[in-house]
């Protein structure tokens, strides 16, 4: 069995109604959901012009494959109509597979540990909550240190 962490995300809609039918969905197909982090009210990264999210992260323990994992992330994502209209921008629900044990990957299809995440708060913030003590592969530092680092970072702006 492998521990893998999914970041959740919705601005469309009753929002923690998405999240929480996301989760569910993910048990149905199997998935043992470990731990959930709280919800949070985050503004859009990326397009601005769009209504806030809800974002929250949670704990999985997944038996295949990294790749099988993000098609179930990915079919649920359908199952509940998320249609993707432009890059970033809204959605009813989103799903992002952010570790996988300490798996590396870069595919067309699947990046691992997932692109760019040490610089979303709405991602750290509720991963956090769940793996504060976790370190990343090719990173030297905890999710609670990449936190703490991004939050000086913004403040210095």
């Amino acid at each position: 069995m492998s521990l893998a962490y999914v970041a959740l995300g919705s601005n469309l809609g009753n929002k923690k109604e998405n999240l929480l039918k996301a989760i569910e969905l993910l048990k149905i197909q199997g998935i043992m959901v470990l731990a959930v982090s709280s919800f949070l009210v985050t503004k859009p990264y990326g397009v601005k012009d769009q209504p806030d999210f809800l974002n929250g992260a949670i704990k999985i323990e997944y038996h295949k494959s990294p790749e099988e994992l993000l098609e179930v992330l990915l079919s649920v994502e359908k199952k509940m109509g998320r249609v993707r209209t432009r890059h970033w921008g809204e959605r009813i629900i989103d799903l992002d597979l952010l570790l996988f044990d300490q798996e590396i990957r870069k595919t067309q299809k699947l990046v691992l540990p997932h692109k760019d995440m040490e610089n979303r708060e709405f991602v750290l913030a509720p991963l956090a909550e769940i793996a504060p003590e976790i370190i990343p592969p090719n990173r030297n530092e905890t999710i609670r240190e990449l936190l703490t680092n991004l939050r000086k970072r913004d403040g210095e702006k």
